[in-house]
């Protein structure tokens, strides 16, 4: 194994896995399979890159400290050359942690400081200037993400943000260092390290930026980021002849499906409504599970009720709803009900024959893969930016795509059945 990623949710580690395994046009990428959790014995010879999904994005800092370190000596013990500590795109999580404690205890582990920490995905339009995080054309603190569930961003710098965080100090490098090439932003980042800042906001503007950083980080010991960082680093092995840059075949995997959404986000919640408008869907009520009205097998028979009609059933509420239930309710309480029931559902229809099932929302995407107890993942073809098809290698397989609830074009929940049975 060549890299190793830790994520600290399962879209995310998706996301990532898939910006490895395409790697950069007409290169080709990094033999990549996505690990559901540390694995308990040694990675196959022919995975070039590992990537381990963790639930560790909103629980204690401390605890996700502890799992991040046993994956890193996990991937360590493979031989990975380079590491990357994958978190949101949209950078999310509290002041009091966890991607400042995370970055900062592998950093120590591994020796380095002056390491990067860049969010920017320009593909689905998250961008960095001036250390301050934009979603389109929108500080992220005005993007819809100050309402998020479980991390509200309600400030855009994210060095401030980061400073909050960390123990050692947070540097910065601007876009006229990353425009001006490489060797420029190398240079930069030593100096960083000289300085003693651990971490180091870098800006990003596009894709062009990304490559760059790759660039620049080529032999370097640990990166830290969205998936949006990884997009030059397949090249560098590539380049090296360390890597073969071969991909997989996926040739589709046909049964039965079912679409479940857990995310609040806008993206997911105007998706929700252009499936609705052509299949069969259920809504299912956060007081309903709570008083036990609505349960798993409930859901169970609605989507057995509709094979063949790509039936989808979501707890999507906008942002009103949302904080009305949580003040009501209890925030925890809300995720804990909702993340069980879908669970559960997952682990019910994988046992009565679905063999094709789509997921939206890191959380819920956790959760769900936890239930089915999934040791690995292979990566398939690209259903939309940031969300490849994943299957399993087994007698019975099953064909998976794990959404961001941010991610994916308004008709995603159909096409990624289509591309989970091999269609285009």
């Amino acid at each position: 194994m060549l890299l190793g990623v830790i994520a600290d949710d399962f879209t995310g580690a998706s996301d990532i896995a898939n910006t490895l395994a395409k790697g950069l046009p007409g290169q080709g990428g990094l033999r990549t399979t996505q690990y559901l959790g540390i694995p308990d014995r040694p990675a196959s010879a022919e995975v070039e890159a590992g990537v381990i999904a963790l639930k560790s994005r909103s629980i204690p800092a401390g605890e996700a400290v502890a799992q991040s370190l046993a994956a890193l000596s996990w991937l360590r013990a493979q031989g990975c050359r380079q590491f990357v500590f994958k978190y949101c795109s949209t950078f999310d999580s509290t002041p009091a942690g966890n991607i400042g404690p995370v970055g900062e205890a592998l950093a120590q582990a591994l020796g380095v400081k002056g390491v990067i920490a860049c969010p920017a995905f320009p593909t689905v339009g998250r961008t960095v200037y001036r250390g301050h995080l934009f979603v389109h054309d929108r500080l992220l603190s005005e993007s819809g993400l100050e309402n998020h569930p479980l991390n509200p961003m309600t400030d855009p710098d994210l060095r401030r943000w980061l400073a909050r965080q960390c123990q050692t100090p947070v540097g910065a490098v601007t876009w006229p260092t990353v425009h001006a090439g490489s060797d420029g932003l190398r240079a930069a980042l030593i100096e960083a390290a000289a300085r003693g800042e651990t971490l180091v906001i870098v800006d990003a503007l596009s894709d062009d930026d990304l490559v760059t950083i790759g660039r620049a980080c080529d032999g370097v010991p640990l990166l830290t980021g969205g998936s949006g960082i990884a997009l030059g680093l397949a090249a560098n092995f590539l380049r090296a002849g360390a890597a073969s840059g071969g991909g997989v075949n996926f040739a589709g995997i046909d049964g039965p499906e079912a679409i479940l959404a857990g995310s609040c986000s806008g993206a997911t919640r105007g998706q929700i409504e252009v499936h609705a408008a052509s299949h069969p869907v259920l809504h299912v009520g956060v007081e309903d599970v709570l008083a036990g009205r609505t349960r798993a097998l409930d859901v169970v028979d609605f989507i057995c009720a509709h094979p063949s009609e790509a039936p989808l059933v979501y707890s999507a509420g906008g942002p009103e709803e949302v904080a009305a239930l949580q003040q009501k309710h209890g925030r925890e309480q809300i995720a804990e009900a909702i993340e069980n029931l879908f669970a559960t559902v997952a682990r019910t229809l994988v046992a009565f024959g679905i063999r094709r099932l789509v997921v939206a929302g890191g959380e819920t995407s956790g959760a769900v893969v936890s239930a089915l107890k999934l040791d690995a993942l292979t990566i398939g073809p690209e259903i939309d930016p940031g969300v490849p098809v994943l299957f399993t290698a087994t007698d019975r397989p099953v064909a998976l795509a794990l959404k961001s609830g941010n991610f994916g074009a308004p008709d995603f929940f159909a096409k990624a059945l289509r591309r989970l049975g091999g269609s285009a």
